[in-house]
């Protein structure tokens, strides 16, 4: 699969160059910025350190939501789990084996880093579909920008293997998690559950979680869901 490192307004420039030196080590390419201070300046090129064409190739966007686009799922994180648009925040440590489970069904993956000061807002966290944060022994001092990204790197970085890579290059469109979310979102609306924000939420939260074969079944029942549904009555 591919994974997209997404940074949500990030305000120092030395910050973007080492998230890229990072990526790089790591063995990932696709950077994409949100409303970013001057990344391509002197001060981000020196921390970047062999990694300029990352920063380079940086697709910039004025909103996450644009940022998002073509992700078949999206992933938060942050370092407080007080927010309360999530009731489940993952271990940076677990989200390889999670995204393994369903390595088939995901071929672009985006994990979102909020601003140096404040994070994600919750507005931007209800965008993604689950939230990882990473274990600290001690709250503070919390780890800066271009930190977690190398952590989260390190820890992706056994999803680069041949063989994930063969599994995602074999799922269709059809047949990924971003086509089955699409499907459930069309049924929340139909019956009238996304009228209830909490449940409808809390339902596509959990459904992120869901390994590939589990993704194919809920496909089929979605498929036919849809069909039932949608049909026009006689």
């Amino acid at each position: 699969m591919q994974i997209h490192f997404i940074l949500v307004e990030p305000a120092v420039p030395e910050n973007v160059g080492a998230s890229a030196r990072a990526m790089n080590t790591m063995g990932f390419q696709s950077l994409r910025l949100v409303n970013p201070c001057d990344h391509l300046s002197t001060k981000a090129r020196m921390l970047a350190h062999g990694s300029n064409h990352i920063l380079e190739s940086a697709k910039v966007y004025t909103n996450l939501e644009e940022a998002a686009s073509g992700m078949d799922l999206l992933i938060g994180t942050t370092a407080n789990q007080q927010r309360t648009t999530k009731q489940d925040y993952h271990s940076s440590t677990e989200l390889a084996t999670i995204l393994q489970r369903k390595a088939g069904g995901l071929q672009h993956v985006g994990l979102v880093f909020g601003r140096e000061e404040s994070g994600l807002t919750n507005e931007e966290l209800l965008l993604c579909d689950m939230a990882t944060s990473i274990p600290l022994a001690a709250p503070y001092p919390s780890v800066n920008l271009g930190q977690a990204v190398m952590i989260f790197a390190y820890a992706l970085s056994q999803l680069q293997s041949s063989d994930s890579n063969e599994k995602a290059a074999s799922t269709t469109d059809e047949a990924s998690y971003g086509a089955l979310k699409q499907k459930v979102e069309r049924l929340l609306t139909l019956t009238e559950i996304d009228q209830n924000p909490t449940k409808a939420n809390r339902l596509l939260e959990r459904m992120a979680l869901i390994g590939q074969t589990d993704l194919n079944l809920l496909h089929t029942l979605s498929s036919a869901l849809l069909e039932k549904l949608e049909k026009p009555r006689q």
